[in-house]
């Protein structure tokens, strides 16, 4: 596979834990609605497996995708872990079946989110936890009392949240030091700009979720264009743009697909130049 981490460039998590800023997503290697265990699960341990035999040192996962199930099959795929290797876990859904997902932040809930994540990861330590939601039903600092337990008991050692806007983190920011925020961002989605510039002004990683979405019809001309110059996917134009966008966003693209993993890192070779990055800005 190509080297393409040294083109994408590296980003220090907590300003101490270096990582290839392009990484995989787990949620893809679930059933349908993420719902249940990978279809194939020997070839979900191989798309893991190339992923990190290509460079990749950070992967991302949650407790409710399965749920639980991905969770499981990254340790049954990867443990015992290589040591340069980030392995990123989110609490605070509950799931009730395919596509359903209810915001859970009580303090109980969160508690044992961390020490289930801790067991099916194989782990002694969360390098990076994320809360998946804040719970409009609690305060967030009675929410992030458990994580900030877990992390004077050296169960956690950096806190990221998810889905947040930038009160949310300036509030979250009160009870704990965060390092991370994942939003919905990609070439078609800007909403959060505020806070990835937030992000970027705080020394914290931007983790965009979703990122392989190309955007709306009126940008797909302009896209298909640069593709061609480049002779590059869509999807790779897309991940190029986010590279470029800020150097504290990091890729989590997701896929089943060994032809598709090896097509995300190379999105990583690809250099816009500035006309091109910014038709698509």
């Amino acid at each position: 596979m190509s080297d393409y981490h040294q083109h994408a460039g590296t980003f220090r998590i907590g300003g101490e834990i270096e990582i290839n800023r392009l990484g995989y997503g787990g949620m893809q290697l679930t059933g349908q609605g993420v719902w249940g265990d990978a279809p194939d699960r020997d070839n979900a341990k191989k798309v893991l497996r190339a992923a990190v035999e290509a460079g990749v040192n950070f992967i991302d996962t949650a407790d409710s995708y399965g749920p639980h199930t991905n969770e499981t099959l990254i340790a049954d795929a990867l443990s015992p872990y290589p040591k340069d290797l980030l392995i990123a876990t989110k609490g605070g859904f509950e799931r009730t079946g395919p596509n359903q997902w209810r915001v859970n932040g009580h303090p109980e809930h969160i508690r044992q989110a961390i020490d289930g994540s801790l067991k099916r990861l194989k782990k002694d330590v969360i390098d990076l936890w994320q809360l998946h939601r804040v719970d409009s039903r609690f305060p967030v600092e009675e929410t992030l009392g458990p994580v900030v337990d877990a992390v004077k008991a050296g169960k956690i050692r950096y806190v990221g949240l998810s889905e947040v806007d930038v009160n949310q983190v300036k509030q979250a920011e009160k009870t704990i030091p965060i390092v991370s925020v994942q939003n919905l961002y990609n070439l078609g989605n800007r909403r959060w700009e505020d806070v990835l510039d937030y992000t970027l002004a705080r020394g914290m990683a931007f983790i965009p979720w979703y990122p392989l979405a190309s955007g709306p019809e009126k940008l797909k001309h302009k896209i298909s264009g640069i593709a061609e110059k480049h002779q590059a996917t869509t999807a790779q134009i897309a991940l190029a743009w986010l590279l470029q966008r800020a150097p504290n966003i990091l890729l989590i693209p997701g896929t089943s697909s060994l032809k598709h993993l090896e097509e995300n890192l190379q999105g990583g070779d690809i250099r816009l130049s500035e006309a091109d990055f910014k038709a698509l800005s």
